[in-house]
């Protein structure tokens, strides 16, 4: 007998055993304690997997539920239904409107009564996420109806619960989910990933591990726990890719038009397999929100939210986006069927995917949009920190630069009006003549007006595309921002595949933890730099970070914890590092980075500022640490002409580190002795 079959079994249950785990510490409560669903709602879940369910089973359960009924009473006598008289009784409802619609909102009613607290000073806004879930729902029933799917109220509740990981941490977690929104931002992960190193495990673990503990359904188990990443042909979840592509895909469409579980987390990316599961050119978009638009219209009243209308604007851009994410992933992937009725303009949608280096690419996208669009000028602008200013890194057509402008560039100082808005906002913007800031703007860059859109990567910055018509003056249109808006998002993406592109090669060069650089990179760049003239050397800084009682996060908490503590660090390093300095995992607990053109007292605020953002993460995760502080000794030393090589200058470092242990941790120390 083969021993492949125990060894998976190991495998499974050394990961449920630590899924397990994890999910008690981050947990105030087993969740089989935690009460999250109604009795009622329970009975309804089996009533949906039972074809011999009656009028009269579904009654009883509402029934016996006197505030449920009251409710669902209330809903079925709404405008929504424009019923001709008064139902005064639940048996009525039914048999008037039907087993699906009345169980729907019995399951609405249950589970918002649950689940929802209207937190008006939270990040995680718990209105905001159940306007997705209705949205997400809502639009899976719909798809399901559309694809002639056998049990669309399935889909409806899986599309309800799917991200039910996120309201048990908010509600129910040692670290709540607004504690993660308020770092997100600082991070450079991508959502799953980043809500692992924050709490352990993601939202979708989280919600597996709910589904197995309550014993839900099978299918809905597997909506919960892949509709981010499909689970593999092995996995006994792998028979429901149907109902997981349905609500992956209906899920993706909500975020892209803002009605994502949290406002400040960016668009999910739909997993590839959806495409080889729905036929997109089979689904009426267009139709199909407008009925999820008229959903969300009628449960307005009893949530007090305010939902989007919809438009055939809207419609066309969820479709072309659709059709753009399906050519971007791959260059192997087979046209689909129907391709001729894609938006028009879509070379300039594909055409950043095909290479992963943004010198080719940046250039194909800019002169894509200037033959699509037939504008005059476009140009790929970013911050530059030496210049103090937007700067125009990429154009097209090529000569515009030297023949019309020379070095286009925009100073920190002079950006005010729509642009300003634009990069505060991360929104796109055309800017006209119509105010003071603006006019000041146009007559600067010598144009009528022009097109801003910001190009995004995980929701943070990585350029702007900028459009004019600078020598033919045609007016620009609004509905242009819209058109051109999802390829300035496939940009974005398109350099952050190059990003892991890159990091794929210098896969040897990173340390799989941490993901920064190993112990050899660093060497290996200080060696380089130890060659430099004295000149070069000068203004450099390298600091020394240790964290402070590592031992106990693997004593008391387990590996598991230490391997947390240790992403959290490198997570903060990363996004407090700026471009061209170094940083890297030394070994252990670590790290090690090098700054470049700055002075002690810069390179002293650089390691407070780190220490400080360390010791606030930490405090918001004492309880999943067991109490256990998380906090850093750095020590920092400045270039001295008394180094004779690099070893000398981390000695330097390593030493006024193990001095701030000494004075008591958690402290940053510069090292201001001549080296010997």
């Amino acid at each position: 007998m083969s021993n492949d079959n125990p060894i998976e079994v190991d495998k499974t249950t050394e990961s449920s055993t630590r899924t397990n785990s994890l999910a008690r510490s981050i947990l105030k409560k087993p969740v089989k304690d935690l009460q999250l669903i109604p009795a009622a709602a329970l009975k309804l879940l089996k009533l949906t997997n039972d074809d011999t369910s009656k009028v009269k089973d579904l009654s009883r359960v509402i029934e016996t539920e006197p505030a449920l009924a009251a409710k669902v009473i209330r809903i079925v006598n709404s405008a929504a239904f424009c019923l001709p008289k008064k139902i005064t009784s639940i048996k009525h409802a039914v048999n008037l409107l039907g087993f699906s619609a009345v169980r729907q909102a019995a399951m609405d009613q249950l589970m918002y009564n649950k689940l929802i607290r209207n937190r008006t000073k939270s990040l995680f806004n718990q209105l905001f996420f159940w306007q997705h879930c209705l949205f997400v729902a809502s639009l899976s029933k719909r798809i399901g109806v559309a694809l002639k799917y056998p049990d669309p109220d399935m889909l409806y509740t899986g599309g309800l619960l799917h991200d039910i990981g996120k309201i048990i941490v908010e509600n129910y977690g040692e670290v709540s989910y607004s504690d993660y929104l308020s770092v997100v931002e600082k991070t450079d992960c991508a959502q799953m990933e980043s809500e692992k190193t924050f709490f352990g495990l993601s939202h979708t673990e989280i919600g597996h591990h709910f589904c197995l503990e309550w014993h839900l359904p099978s299918a809905l188990t597997a909506i919960i726990a892949f509709h981010h990443d499909f689970p593999p042909p092995s996995s006994e979840y792998h028979q429901y890719q149907t109902e997981i592509a349905i609500v992956a895909f209906s899920n993706y469409i909500a975020c892209m038009q803002g009605i994502g579980s949290a406002a400040n987390l960016s668009v999910p990316v739909l997993p590839e397999q959806v495409f080889k599961i729905i036929d997109i050119n089979k689904l009426d978009l267009e139709s199909l929100l407008e009925q999820v638009d008229k959903d969300m219209l009628n449960t307005r009243e009893f949530y007090g939210i305010q939902f989007p209308n919809a438009s055939r604007l809207r419609a066309s851009l969820v479709k072309t986006t659709l059709k753009l994410s399906y050519f971007g992933e791959s260059k192997t992937r087979i046209k689909p069927k129907g391709a001729d009725l894609m938006a028009p303009n879509i070379s300039s949608l594909t055409i950043p995917h095909r290479s992963l280096d943004p010198n080719e690419f940046i250039p194909w996208t800019l002169e894509a949009i200037h033959n699509d669009f037939h504008v005059d000028r476009v140009m790929m602008l970013k911050v530059d920190p030496k210049r103090r200013g937007l700067v125009a890194t990429y154009w097209w057509p090529s000569s515009i630069l030297q023949k019309d402008l020379g070095i286009f560039e925009i100073p920190i100082s002079a950006i005010s009006g729509q642009l300003l808005k634009c990069l505060r906002t991360k929104k796109p913007v055309l800017i006209k003549n119509e105010s003071v800031e603006d006019e000041k703007m146009l007559h600067r860059l010598a144009v009528d007006e022009c097109i801003v859109l910001p190009v995004q990567r995980h929701q943070r910055m990585a350029g702007l595309i900028y459009v004019d018509n600078a020598l033919t003056h045609q007016p620009l249109e609004a509905h242009q921002i819209f058109e051109m808006l999802p390829i300035a998002s496939e940009l974005g993406v398109a350099l952050l595949n190059a990003q892991l592109y890159r990091l794929a090669q210098k896969k040897s060069q990173i340390d799989p933890l941490s993901q920064l650089f190993n112990k050899r990179v660093i060497n290996e760049f200080l060696d380089k730099l130890f060659k430099c003239d004295k000149a070069v050397l000068e203004k450099t800084v390298l600091g020394f970070i240790d964290i402070d009682r590592f031992k106990l996060f693997n004593d008391d908490c387990g590996h598991q914890a230490g391997d947390d503590a240790l992403k959290i660090v490198a997570d903060i390093l990363r996004s407090m590092t700026r471009p061209g300095d170094l940083i890297g995992r030394y070994g252990g607990e670590e790290f090690l980075f090098v700054l470049r053109d700055i002075d002690s007292k810069g390179a002293l605020n650089y390691a407070e500022r780190i220490r400080r953002e360390i010791e606030q993460r930490g405090k918001l995760l004492s309880e999943r640490f067991r109490g256990h502080a998380l906090t850093v000794s750095i020590g920092v030393a400045v270039y001295e002409a008394s180094f004779a090589t690099y070893a000398d200058m981390i000695k330097a470092a390593d030493d006024a580190m193990y001095r701030a242990k000494s004075e008591g941790r958690n402290k940053v120390v510069l090292s201001n002795l001549k080296f010997h």
